[in-house]
């Protein structure tokens, strides 16, 4: 019988949900990320990089930080590999320092899934398989080639081998690419949810909820934006209810924000809705998401000894490289300030 306490149908909280109590075994494990956060990148970092003349001045403000490039280095590419490096690290400190191994090991089914995305795309588009494929899964590179070769999906584990034929079977039905994508990400959020539970983490459960909120709340306003008639893709298990999304495809633009303005969602709808109408772009709607999400993460601080912190460094840190590659790389290809501004912050 499943837990109920862990169920919540209905949105009971304000901004953030609960993310649950303290844990004391990981009293030194906290401290030590308490440690690592004091020394991230400030937002003011990433406004002056932005601001920035040109790449190469971007670049300079990293200087005295681990990003920093060896002296007389300027090269893009080497600056790409030192963002690859600290990405490796940060994954294996959090394995090191996650005492509950099944959490270690979920949180590596995050490169498993996009594995099988390009896998799986490749396949079914009669591309070669390639072996451009995140080694920072549970499941191996090179077994990729062979079960996709052999077509023994078997030999993947049961998450995986039910996102391939749920894959394969939405991409049949009418042979668009993206319900591949579609499928996958429904296997990968029933997948979240079924071992925040037995895992009984209340703080992993939100998490989950959260993400799968933020991801149908992008599709609705790319749905709504190409016109679309797909409106059956929206994952199940967040805390926003499928009739809403599905009002806010038939709603216009400006009623967006009041549509949702019961929800703690309403700021990004709102805004992400606004910047889509005016600007064409969904950069604001993508910076929103990134915001409500950082700001649940950064409610971790109230907890004195947990996972929850351990757990919230990790994804803080993979958004902070996510940043620097991304507003270097807009640098390098001249891309407007106001737009990486709009994307930031």
């Amino acid at each position: 019988m499943r837990d109920t306490k862990f169920e919540q149908p209905v949105i009971d909280f304000y901004t953030y949900p609960p993310i649950g109590g303290d844990d004391w075994r990981y009293v030194i494990e906290t401290a030590q990320v308490r440690v690592l956060e004091m020394q991230m990148l400030s937002r003011t970092t990433f406004l002056d990089m932005a601001n920035a003349e040109n790449s190469e001045a971007a670049v300079a403000l990293l200087a005295s930080s681990e990003y920093a490039l060896p002296p007389g280095s300027k090269s893009f590419t080497e600056m790409e590999n030192i963002l690859r490096l600290q990405r490796t690290a940060v994954r294996e400190l959090f394995a090191d320092l996650m005492i509950d191994k099944p959490v270690a090991e979920l949180f590596k089914t995050r490169d498993d899934f996009a594995n099988l995305r390009l896998a799986v795309r490749r396949t079914l588009t009669e591309k070669p398989l390639g072996t451009d494929y995140s080694n920072d899964g549970n499941v191996p590179p090179e077994l990729f080639q062979e079960v996709f070769e052999g077509e023994n999906y078997g030999l993947f584990p049961d998450y995986m081998a039910e996102a391939v034929e749920r894959a394969v079977l939405a991409y049949y039905k009418n042979k668009i690419i993206r319900q591949i994508d579609y499928a996958i990400d429904s296997v990968q959020a029933e997948y979240n949810l079924k071992k925040a539970r037995q895992l009984k983490s209340i703080f992993l459960l939100g998490l989950f909820r959260i993400q799968i909120d933020l991801t149908n709340i992008r599709t609705m306003l790319r749905l709504k934006y190409t016109e679309s008639e797909q409106g059956n893709v929206f994952l199940k298990g967040g805390y926003l209810g499928f009739e809403r999304l599905k009002q806010g495809l038939a709603t216009g633009y400006e009623a967006l924000g009041p549509l949702f303005f019961v929800t703690p969602h309403h700021r990004i709808v709102e805004r992400g809705a606004s910047y889509l109408a005016s600007d064409k772009s969904f950069l604001r709607a993508e910076q929103q998401c990134e915001e409500y999400l950082t700001g649940f993460l950064k409610t971790t601080i109230q907890i004195t000894a947990g996972p929850q912190p351990i757990i919230a460094y990790l994804l803080m840190k993979e958004n902070e490289i996510r940043t620097v590659r991304l507003i270097l790389t807009a640098k390098k290809n001249y891309l407007d300030t106001k737009l990486i501004l709009d994307r930031v912050s």
